[in-house]
């Protein structure tokens, strides 16, 4: 416990955190359950997670996931069903990767985001 006038500091800090700790949490639920075989765009993500039109920070946010996070980084995908990764790059070639192993065609750096992108409505029950 920190005590003098560093706790109240350390207070400030731990209560400005919490709102962008609930955003994260609500992105990664809402991340989770985005299908195999089924994608989302960045702007998509973020309005099924109650964030509005934050896709920019949908896309920060998922760059800083740690490398053995299991959540399905690799189905969120630019609105134009482009592949936001350079093709180049290590997690380029693992979202390319991961999308071919659940079936997506990746045509000219795009999916086709009318036939795989997920709309839940559809899809619930």
């Amino acid at each position: 416990m920190i005590h003098g006038p560093h706790a109240e500091l350390t207070k400030a800090a731990q209560q400005a955190n919490e709102p962008q700790t609930a955003r994260r949490e609500a992105l990664y639920i809402a991340l989770a359950q985005v299908p195999v075989g089924k994608v989302v765009s960045y702007g998509q993500l973020a309005e099924l997670a109650g964030l509005g039109r934050a896709a920019r920070w949908v896309g920060r946010t998922l760059s800083q996931l740690p490398q053995d996070t299991t959540l399905p980084w690799h189905r969120v995908i630019a609105a134009s069903g482009h592949l936001s990764l350079p093709a180049g790059s290590v997690a380029g070639a693992e979202q390319r990767a991961r999308l071919r192993a659940e079936g997506l065609l990746i045509d000219k750096e795009r999916v086709d985001i009318r036939r795989h992108g997920w709309r839940p409505m559809e899809h619930s029950g």
